[in-house]
């Protein structure tokens, strides 16, 4: 059973470098989508991986946009909604990425 702990920290991402100010629900830098792989329950902070998780692609879930990450370390695949704040650029950036493949 999942259960969802909300923590409120800052942080500094570990790919681009930005601060970012923390709302209880941020899991993912809105400056460049990345993410790191620190839960084992959404809020948690108990997973030992501490891999950077790569955003991979945006999906459509119930008329919200989802960010799919993955994990650089383990290849665990993880959902997290995108937010307000997260950059237009880099989601267009990701959109276009993925459908050139």
């Amino acid at each position: 059973m999942k259960k969802f702990t909300r923590t409120k920290e800052d942080f500094v991402c570990d790919h681009c470098g930005a601060s970012i100010k923390g709302t209880g629900y941020t899991n993912h830098c809105p400056n460049c989508l990345w993410s790191k792989h620190v839960d084992i329950n959404p809020g948690d902070r108990l997973n030992s991986c501490q891999g950077m998780m790569r955003p991979v692609r945006l999906e459509l879930d119930h008329g919200e946009q989802a960010l799919i990450h993955k994990c650089e370390k383990c290849a665990k695949i993880m959902r997290n909604k995108t937010t307000l704040n997260d950059s237009a650029n880099a989601l267009i950036g990701l959109a276009k990425s993925v459908a050139k493949i």
